[in-house]
């Protein structure tokens, strides 16, 4: 495969995901405001705001170039968790989930010179019970505030709250993987 993606976002989870595969990744960002439409349903707010940030990429794509975007979420029950507001919101958020199974959405949107395609791939996670203990110590030693739902299935929470993933566990950590690559192979 001969092409090479640019990877317009911050987050350096996708950015390792994405050099995993050992293609060339240019990494670049984009800046939008990912407030979802009010009345869109939580279930495409992913997807919406990986378009929207492509949408919002100030690059030029040249032939052979596939920028990449894309945007998770967490959806417990019909409320959507986005990234939390400060730490307190942060620790509502982890009650929230503790003990519960809750949905993790992430939208990717792939765009070339000649076309756009965009997708979601959904996960479900069971966390086991936390204590407030554990929430806090969470909340205090990792960097809860950029991640969608208050949490990183790679840190220390996943590794003692998850009981069950059914999914990609890449859909979780924000790059479905098994899907861009997929999507990667028809683009050619």
């Amino acid at each position: 495969m001969n092409k090479t993606l640019i990877l317009a976002s911050a987050s350096p989870r996708r950015r390792q995901l994405l050099q995993g595969l050992d293609l060339p990744v240019e990494i670049t960002s984009v800046d939008v405001d990912e407030t979802p439409p009010i009345d869109m349903p939580i279930e495409e707010v992913a997807e919406h705001l990986a378009n929207k940030k492509a949408d919002g990429w100030p690059g030029t794509l040249k032939n052979g170039q596939v920028l990449i975007t894309a945007d998770t979420t967490v959806v417990l029950g019909s409320t959507l968790l986005n990234k939390p507001a400060d730490a307190a919101d942060a620790r509502r958020m982890l009650r929230l989930l503790a003990g519960n199974t809750h949905k993790v959405i992430t939208g990717v949107c792939m765009r070339t010179l000649h076309n756009s395609i965009s997708f979601s791939d959904v996960a479900e996670v069971t966390f086991g019970p936390l204590t407030d203990e554990q929430i806090a110590y969470y909340v205090e030693h990792y960097s809860p505030l950029d991640k969608a739902g208050a949490y990183g299935v790679q840190d220390w929470i996943g590794y003692v709250a998850v009981e069950r993933i059914s999914g990609s566990f890449y859909t979780v950590m924000g790059l479905p993987l098994h899907r861009l690559y997929a999507e990667l192979l028809k683009i050619g």
